[in-house]
């Protein structure tokens, strides 16, 4: 639609034409063209906090303090100074331009942590419709916590995780929920997924889901564990039915009270039949088994199916069953849940793995599966293995699902992906292209699943039909990186060769020595141009420049 690429009359064709329908917010995305960060101050002044992200609306900066206890919230405003003269551009920043608190004013300072807890750094979860926020404090992780009942082996313990709900508008805290002596990967916010009002965090040590609502009155309220129990009721159905067969048990046990030589035999049986997989374990080997046994087995089996050869199409069933499911019997059983998101209100992606991949940082190379489970019906719907070229065609064609954006935020509906951007698709297919084993490509892919959430950044900026730039070093995911001494350029995607604007982390002359390790993350306001670089060093203080538009 725009063809020029000044601003000014690009603002006068918007006035007289008319977009397609649908397609207004995109092409106010174009503006951002021309509106990018022209001006970079270096090494501002700003106090000595761990800056986490914006949030989705824009309106609020959320941080913590370097000892981890407390949490500050701050609101971007906007430097304004005054010049003399007409030729403002060409006139230096003012003084006041360095300080931190001439882009932003700082709202409150709340204590969440106590003096054996401290804040999760890497874990935020924003509620836009009533600007709330998610944060966590956990104590320090043991790997020598002694085993419990239900506890997994091989998973280490913490002694105690809370969650904090906190308007963000003046930091009342309103509500929060503890786990005691319980594991959840709080990295990144990996262990725990909102949707719209729906959360659900992940107990790895005990292996439960815990669905959660959050009321508008601002209550975190238990809606249901999924688990060892997959209904309200399993529990007291299966104590019930345990107490009755307790019952026959004893009178069993009293006659054969004579037979001592087969005594020991009985009371071993006996301690096998309380021993229960987990409900949700049930239902996923009762998928298998009768996914399974609908399978075919052998071509010839069509035709037994005409010739009503029932006992020969019984056997090939039987025997299809023993190779498919009998000898992975185990292997299935042994899988526990490493992490979980919602697909929407009702359904469930939940990815299965070893007790070692649990808790790894990298599991390219770990075995895994995906299941999807219905809440309401408690049932699983769907299985996959992470090398499935079923389940990557689905992730390829709609990957925007698995993100399940909350219907209620409208920067998040507008981040690239390969399923709703051409230039993002080609790079995938350019990267698929080149593998030479299409499994092992497959596995790498299925990494990112279940997503995390809210783990993209919706700025402009990152639009791949707007701007290119080297993923490598940049990208809408929120996450450290190793910092470089060149400037990382974004280039104009209508204009292949037009520079739009650089981001430089760290000091302007660049790092003196190049052998200490440096980290860069960057921060973009949702839909002003205006960024945070911030670059770590060890043993050296952090270096965070401010880049905006003039």
């Amino acid at each position: 639609m725009f063809r020029s690429n000044n601003l000014a009359a690009r603002v006068f064709e918007r006035q007289i034409l008319t977009p397609r329908p649908g397609a207004s917010v995109n092409l106010v995305r174009h503006f951002y063209e021309n509106l990018v960060p022209s001006c970079t101050i270096y090494d501002i002044d700003c106090p000595d906090h761990s800056f986490r992200k914006f949030t989705d609306d824009g309106q609020y900066l959320v941080s913590f303090s370097r000892n981890h206890q407390d949490l500050i919230v701050y609101r971007p405003t906007w430097l304004s100074f005054s010049c003399e003269g007409e030729d403002c551009d060409s006139h230096s920043l003012p003084q006041k331009a360095k300080r931190f608190d001439s882009f932003f004013t700082q709202l409150y300072c709340v204590s969440l942590a106590s003096s054996n807890e401290f804040i999760c750094k890497d874990f935020f979860l924003y509620m836009e419709s009533h600007q709330f926020g998610l944060f966590a404090t956990s104590t320090a992780q043991s790997h020598d916590a002694p085993t419990t009942e239900g506890a997994i082996d091989g998973v280490p313990s913490i002694e105690r995780i809370t969650f904090y709900l906190v308007r963000l508008e003046d930091g009342v805290i309103l509500d929060e929920k503890a786990f005691c002596n319980d594991f959840v990967n709080l990295a990144q916010s990996m262990g725990v997924f909102l949707y719209e009002d729906l959360l659900c965090i992940m107990s790895l040590r005990y292996q439960t889901i815990h669905i959660l609502q959050i009321r508008d009155s601002g209550n975190l309220v238990d809606v249901r564990n999924i688990g060892i129990f997959c209904r309200e009721d399993d529990e007291l159905f299966i104590n019930s039915h345990a107490h009755c067969m307790g019952i026959l048990d004893k009178s069993k046990l009293d006659d054969l009270s004579a037979h001592e030589v087969a005594n020991d035999v009985q009371h071993h049986q006996v301690t096998q039949g309380t021993s229960l997989l987990s409900g949700i374990k049930q239902r996923l080997l009762s998928f298998i088994f009768r996914k399974t046994w609908n399978e075919e087995a052998d071509p010839t089996l069509s035709c037994l199916e005409k010739d009503n050869d029932e006992i020969m199409l019984l056997f090939q069933r039987v025997q299809h069953l023993k190779k498919k499911f009998y000898f992975h019997f185990q292997d299935y059983v042994d899988l526990i849940m490493w992490k979980v998101q919602f697909l929407d209100r009702h359904h469930l992606l939940i990815k299965f793995g070893s007790v070692d991949g649990g808790v790894a940082r990298s599991t390219d190379q770990q075995p895994a599966f995906f299941a999807v489970y219905n809440m309401e019906t408690t049932e699983i719907v769907a299985f996959y293995q992470n090398s499935s070229e079923e389940l990557y065609s689905l992730f390829e064609q709609f990957y925007d699902y698995f993100h399940a954006n909350s219907r209620n935020s409208l920067h998040a509906s507008f981040i690239s992906s390969h399923s709703n951007n051409t230039h993002a698709l080609d790079q995938l297919w350019c990267i698929k292209n080149k593998t030479n084993n299409i499994s092992q490509f497959v596995k790498k892919m299925m990494t990112s699943l279940p997503c995390t959430c809210q783990s993209q950044s919706p700025s402009p900026y990152f639009d791949l039909s707007l701007f290119r730039y080297d993923e490598k070093l940049i990208s809408a995911t929120v996450r450290h990186r190793h910092s470089t001494e060149h400037p990382i350029k974004f280039i104009s995607r209508r204009q292949p060769n037009i520079l739009k604007f650089k981001i430089k982390p760290g000091p302007e002359a660049g790092g003196s020595d190049g052998r200490p390790k440096r980290i860069s993350s960057f921060l973009f306001h949702p839909y002003l141009p205006f960024a945070l670089s911030i670059q770590q060093t060890y043993m050296q203080p952090t270096v965070v420049n401010i880049h905006f538009r003039r």
